[in-house]
């Protein structure tokens, strides 16, 4: 019986992890990994055209990242990508940091709080297709109900999707509108991680509102903050479906043309480079990369960063010093 008992004991659950995880990681492997190396290889080739199958590496090796970094489109495209990702960025994290405080402050006995995160948050799942068929409506020139209401003002009707300046504002408050309501969700869902004792101990102390906002909610927020900001920047460079949908041919000199609806341009439409498409892929592939990790490395926890060094220095010292033992043992035993 105890032998039993001990081989009982001796069982290895670990290898379960492992098979249960096979699925995502052969559906990562198929669905995302291998997209992407091929398509890093495609942009060192000169593959054109829908079922070519004949194609060689491009020379030189990186003609096709050289022609695209100089390419006047996409440094407009790059531009405005991140011109429309800061405008409706910076408010939404504003307004969604100000709900999510007003959502979970306790003194705040708000009736009806679900019903306020579902309407905040409805946007969300509305497709851009109906909000791109919305909004193109209610902008339009010269008939809409903006121009309209300019009209009633005493304004002069206003032609907005040849404005650059408009066009750009109002994909801008589109992603903005589309979005604050999950960001608000996130925030909310960290903030009711903060272990209440600490705001007990702040009311205590005699801090407001203002204080435990600035001194504790946002501090212990970092972590939810970081991941919001590099999701949103992921998210914001990708912009494809309301640009492309609102405006028509990127509006007025490309004043909403963004990184992805080049990528689509030049994949998809005319002669189908899709060589090109793939080396502006690439780099874009990049420049997200780079500015993740200058997010994760500005925002990270320094106290945490110090100990962590101070620890492997303390490892680093202790092998030293078990080595120039070891050493000296030797030396005893000759």
């Amino acid at each position: 019986m105890k032998n039993k008992e001990l081989k009982r004991k001796g069982i290895s659950y670990s290898k379960y992890g492992y098979i249960f995880s096979i699925p995502f990681v052969l559906t990562f492997c198929i669905c995302t990994l291998y997209p992407i190396i091929y398509t890093a290889f495609i942009g060192f080739t000169n593959l054109k055209g829908l079922g070519s199958t004949n194609f060689s590496l491009a020379t030189p090796l990186f003609k096709n990242f050289s022609t695209i970094l100089h390419n006047r489109s996409f440094q407009i495209a790059v531009k405005n990508t991140f011109l429309m990702w800061i405008i409706n960025f910076i408010p939404q994290i504003v307004l969604a940091l100000i709900l999510a405080a007003w959502f979970t402050n306790e003194q705040n006995d708000i009736k009806g709080k679900g019903f306020f995160k579902v309407v905040f948050y409805m946007p969300n799942i509305i497709t851009a297709a109906t909000i791109a068929i919305l909004f193109a409506s209610l902008f339009a020139y010269p008939v809409s109900p903006v121009n309209y209401l300019l009209e009633k003002m005493g304004y002069p009707k206003f032609d907005f999707p040849q404005s650059k300046t408009a066009a750009r504002l109002i994909v801008a408050f589109i992603q903005f509108w589309m979005w604050y309501g999950y960001t608000m969700i996130v925030l909310t869902s960290g903030i009711l991680g903060i272990s209440p004792e600490i705001f007990e101990a702040a009311e205590i102390d005699g801090a407001n509102g203002v204080q435990k906002f600035f001194k504790i909610t946002l501090p212990n927020l970092k972590t939810i903050m970081l991941y919001t900001l590099v999701t949103s920047l992921i998210g914001g460079l990708q912009m494809y479906d309301i640009p492309s949908l609102l405006m028509q041919n990127s509006g007025p000199d490309n004043a909403t043309l963004t990184a992805s609806v080049f990528i689509y341009n030049q994949a998809f439409k005319g002669s189908y480079m899709f060589n090109r498409a793939a080396a502006a892929s690439m780099l874009m592939f990049i420049i997200i990369a780079i500015l993740s990790a200058i997010i994760f490395y500005l925002l990270r926890d320094k106290d945490e960063a110090k100990f962590a060094k101070m620890e492997r220095q303390r490892i680093r010292e202790y092998n030293k010093q078990q080595k120039a033992l070891k050493a000296e043992a030797k030396g005893g035993n000759k």
